[in-house]
């Protein structure tokens, strides 16, 4: 059993899977890479390494939408732009559960895994997509992805080489926004990379290892043995019979005491500091491209957005 986590941004980069049968998918939308620019940054050297607000981004993320449900429409397809966020309260715990609030309305986010499964059964792209023929869903998702060749290539930070067609109306949908496919394309591979490094590193280092020792012991004491936050959650996940909804609560909420009592919580918070900074060092120029795109981006969002909520 896991806390709900959001599927990352990585899956929207370079397809949309289908646009059409993965509504909700795509709504991951843009991920803003969370680093703060280091306290010696300039004026100027600040706003170029700024991440984007929470609005902006849900800007650039209905405008890639409107621009989708557009090119889809121009190519004899329906899509319906999908929300970015449909349940605002999902939340990601990647290294323990260290909300208290949260874990007794929550558990580990049981309810909300099970409406945003209800929510794709209803899904009025993938409901459109499953009522096509077979021959008009595979045109479908070439008309969303695009054909083969695949020519725009980038090689994330593990090696790992993705491509995507040129064509497609989710490349058309960036290219427009972003002003230049390629750049976009590799920006946002790395980008989208970083965060599971950086997540990596931190439960790698010792000092980490270290911290989950004292929440071992909070836990023990509270009657649960585990030996890490990801283990107790898999050994509650396989249960059999399965936790009822007041003891997955109950188990929940202890972590998360768990968490602060034990220093658990802000080790992993300073430890992911750390090393966000630290990619954000070591990937400066795709960060930085990364962001100098989505801002200039923002005022055709802005546009885009205006003026579809005035003709719809």
């Amino acid at each position: 059993m896991t806390a709900f986590r959001r599927t990352p941004g990585a899956h929207r980069r370079f397809v949309v899977a289908g646009a059409m049968c993965l509504g909700l998918a795509v709504a991951g939308g843009m991920h803003a890479f969370t680093v703060p620019p280091p306290a010696s940054s300039t004026a100027a050297a600040g706003e170029e390494q700024r991440e984007l607000s929470r609005q902006e981004l849900s800007l650039l993320h209905d405008a890639g939408q409107i621009l989708l449900r557009d090119c889809m429409q121009r190519k004899g397809f329906e899509y319906q732009p999908v929300e970015e966020n449909p349940i605002p309260e999902a939340r990601e715990f990647p290294y323990v559960l260290n909300d208290v609030a949260w874990a007794r309305k929550h558990g580990y986010g049981t309810d909300i895994q099970h409406d945003l499964s209800e929510l794709r059964k209803t899904d009025a792209n993938q409901r459109y997509f499953r009522g096509l023929p077979a021959k008009q869903r595979a045109a479908a998702l070439t008309a969303a992805n695009g054909s083969r060749p695949l020519t725009v290539t980038a090689r994330a930070p593990d090696g790992m080489l993705y491509q995507r067609s040129p064509e497609g109306c989710q490349s058309e949908a960036d290219a427009t926004l972003y002003g230049n496919l390629g750049n976009w394309f590799r920006a946002s591979v790395t980008v989208d990379a970083l965060t599971e490094i950086r997540r990596a590193r931190v439960t790698a280092d010792p000092r980490f290892a270290e911290a989950v020792k004292p929440w071992v012991t909070c836990m023990r004491a509270a009657g649960h043995p585990s030996s890490s936050p990801t283990d107790s959650r898999a050994a509650a996940g396989s249960r059999r019979p399965p936790l009822s909804r007041n003891e997955e609560i109950a188990l929940a909420v202890t972590e998360a005491r768990c968490a602060h009592t034990s220093g658990l919580a802000e080790t992993a918070r300073v430890l992911d500091l750390h090393y966000a900074r630290s990619l954000q060092r070591q990937y400066h120029q795709a960060v930085r491209t990364y962001r100098e795109l989505q801002r200039n981006a923002l005022p055709r969002a802005r546009r885009l957005t205006q003026t579809a909520d005035t003709t719809s």
